[in-house]
């Protein structure tokens, strides 16, 4: 198995720090103002053998579990080490495909011991991952924690789409994103882990650059605290600052979630393969570049 760093362990806060030739990474995850627990869940998963990095990459995810008493900390923890296991475990098969399988092996696993277990009775989770392998980033995706992209020149960029009702309402036309950030059903999420017998995953790709900044948050980050800021935050050098600098912003707010956010900076893209099939290829374009495309046709 990879080197795996996982947290928080004791239901409050966590933080973590890491750095390779490829890569640097910070994790942070905070209890907040309001919450008793911290129900929130982090990992990364680094491997030391050079086949398996190869073959299988470095995986970071976020999960924000929900239930009553014990039940949301324990299904996001529960979800992100399936994941974990599974992927890296499993045979060998594309990339998004070996994602997909993990996630609907830890719904499996979820909804069979809600079932069994009155005290886990009605419990879920949010599972927001990335594998960084061949010069792509590969992303799953259940609910509404997020991944974000920031890249010079194009800006800020959420990568994943929020598996809410009041998203799917942003999507449709029906209300503004702004009356979104402020409506009174925001955290009424349409898809989880562990609900329900079968759950639909998201999958994207995105083609990585060097000095790509990525960010996997909870919604107790993304709910409070602004794109804009986000994105200025991310462009700071030391990724440690950043990412305490998001928390703060997001406990300023009120802290009434807990909250955690995953920086990553990609440092250099060596090995470059081609898209593996299985997700939906996201094309990360530069600011002004659809209205430069369309203004040489006007």
């Amino acid at each position: 198995m990879p080197r795996t760093e996982f947290g928080p362990i004791n239901g409050l806060n966590f933080a973590f720090a890491w750095q390779s030739e490829a890569i640097e990474a910070y994790l942070l995850s905070d209890v907040g103002k309001k919450r008793r627990n911290n129900e929130d869940s982090c990992i990364m998963c680094i491997p030391a053998d050079p086949v398996l990095a190869q073959e299988r990459g470095c995986l970071f995810a976020v999960a924000d579990g929900m239930g009553g008493a014990s039940a949301g900390e324990y299904a996001s923890r529960l979800a992100l080490n399936i994941l974990v296991e599974t992927y890296f475990k499993g045979p060998l098969k594309p990339v998004p495909e070996a994602l997909r399988e993990a996630v609907e092996k830890a719904n499996e696993r979820i909804f069979e011991e809600a079932e069994i277990n009155p005290l886990f009775s009605g419990m879920g989770t949010t599972v927001s991952g990335i594998v960084l392998l061949g010069g792509w980033m590969y992303v799953v995706q259940v609910g509404d924690s997020r991944v974000y992209l920031w890249r010079e020149r194009a800006g800020i960029h959420q990568v994943t789409r929020d598996h809410s009702l009041v998203a799917e309402q942003v999507r449709s036309g029906i209300i503004s994103e702004e009356e979104a950030r402020n409506h009174s059903l925001k955290n009424l999420i349409t898809r989880a882990v562990g609900i329900k017998d079968k759950v639909k995953v998201d999958l994207f790709a995105v083609r990585l650059k060097e000095d790509d900044m990525l960010l996997l948050c909870s919604d107790g980050l993304c709910n409070t605290v602004s794109d804009a800021f986000i994105a200025d935050a991310v462009q700071l050098e030391d990724i440690k600052s950043a990412a305490h600098r998001l928390i703060e912003k997001a406990l300023d707010g009120g802290g009434a979630d807990n909250i955690t956010a995953v920086i990553v900076r990609v440092l250099s893209v060596a090995g470059k393969s081609a898209l593996q099939e299985g997700a939906e290829e996201v094309s990360i374009m530069p600011k002004g570049f659809i209205r430069k495309l369309f203004g040489r046709f006007a």
